[in-house]
């Protein structure tokens, strides 16, 4: 890589994420999580296609302390509103994105690869690969509601 080349969203972010599928069980889905030790898990619709998010706390929050067995409920119902990134996007557009939306996982796409789900940006992929300067910026803007 070239000194001065500039990060794309596809540099940064973590391969081979897998999906759990739309209509797949909220309890499938905590299987997933933990069996990948992972918080969140993207969804993905009968297309393969990204179609939300869902994190663990979702899970805790929307359906154990409603008392509503997970087993019971498709992942899909609680995909909420989705941003992503495309794979070419510089990485400071993916911190910009993610402070906007005030985000902590960001899905990445392959547009021009068929809209393929290709990995995701986490805190962890923008601790290894920012300035200290642009870290400490998205950690007020996100942590902080600024």
């Amino acid at each position: 890589m070239a000194k001065n080349k500039q990060l794309t969203a596809g540099d940064i972010m973590t391969a081979g994420v897998q999906c759990v599928g739309a209509h797949q069980s909220l309890r499938e889905a905590a299987v997933m999580m933990r069996d990948m030790n992972v918080g969140c898990m993207p969804i993905c619709g009968d297309n393969n296609r990204l179609t939300g998010l869902i994190t663990d706390r979702d899970i805790v929050v929307g359906c154990c302390a409603e008392g509503i067995d997970p087993a019971t409920v498709q992942a899909g119902s609680l995909a909420g509103e989705l941003h992503w990134i495309d794979a070419n996007a510089g990485a400071d557009e993916a911190l910009s994105t993610m402070e906007e939306h005030q985000i902590k996982r960001l899905p990445v796409i392959d547009v021009k690869g068929g809209h393929k789900l290709v990995g995701m940006i986490t805190e962890a992929n923008l601790a290894r690969n920012l300035t200290d300067a642009q870290i400490a910026e998205f950690a007020t803007r996100v942590y902080a509601g600024a």
